[in-house]
């Protein structure tokens, strides 16, 4: 099935293909593949960008929308990604940046199109593990912006992956919640005062 991409807000785009298409506003921001790339390079497939800032016993999580990445491509493939942020004058550029989680995040893309069932793609990041998962949520109507994992959403954890947690398998959001409250939350030793 194919993938609801949620819009990304116009201002967030803009600024990006801005620092795109301004070799000396962004220059220091450029990353080595963006320096090195051959021909026009495009801004694709926005996503929000949501992180897990807590996750309670009973698996329910708190989660708020951080910004939105675009994919950069040049030529068949992504090089970079672009974040952007949410500042008191609107949406801003914040930063180009490269490695392994490009390709995964692409990877992990195809993989959802594969899927019987449609959903809209987000990220979900989880700072207390480093990890950072695409987010599949059902409701391919909602705003990409708001909301929390619904406990039938999967999330597919992008590689790197922490130790444990297997990258580029989906989970439903029932079942990998209670792993990550196990894993954020600091175990108290024993004989350790309470």
């Amino acid at each position: 099935m194919p993938l609801h991409v949620p819009p990304a807000p116009a201002p967030a785009l803009r600024s990006v293909l801005t620092a795109l298409s301004s070799p000396t506003a962004v220059v220091e921001a450029r990353t080595p593949s963006l320096l090195r790339a051959q021909g026009p390079a495009t801004a694709e497939l926005p996503l929000p960008v949501h992180v897990l800032d807590r996750v309670t016993a009973e698996g329910v999580s708190a989660t708020r929308l951080a910004g939105w990445r675009f994919l950069i491509r040049c030529g068949d493939g992504a090089v970079a990604a672009a974040d952007t942020v949410l500042t008191p004058d609107g949406w801003a550029f914040s930063r180009f940046f490269e490695g392994p989680y490009i390709a995964s995040t692409e990877r992990a893309l195809r993989q959802a199109e594969t899927m019987p069932q449609p959903y809209q793609p987000r990220l979900l990041s989880v700072p207390g593990l480093y990890m950072l998962t695409l987010w599949l949520h059902e409701d391919c109507t909602a705003d990409g912006a708001a909301g929390h994992p619904a406990a039938t959403d999967l999330l597919v954890p992008l590689a790197p992956a922490p130790p444990g947690i297997a990258a580029h398998r989906p989970h439903r959001v029932a079942e990998l919640l209670p792993v990550l409250t196990h894993r954020v939350t600091p175990t108290r030793l024993l004989g350790s005062p309470a």
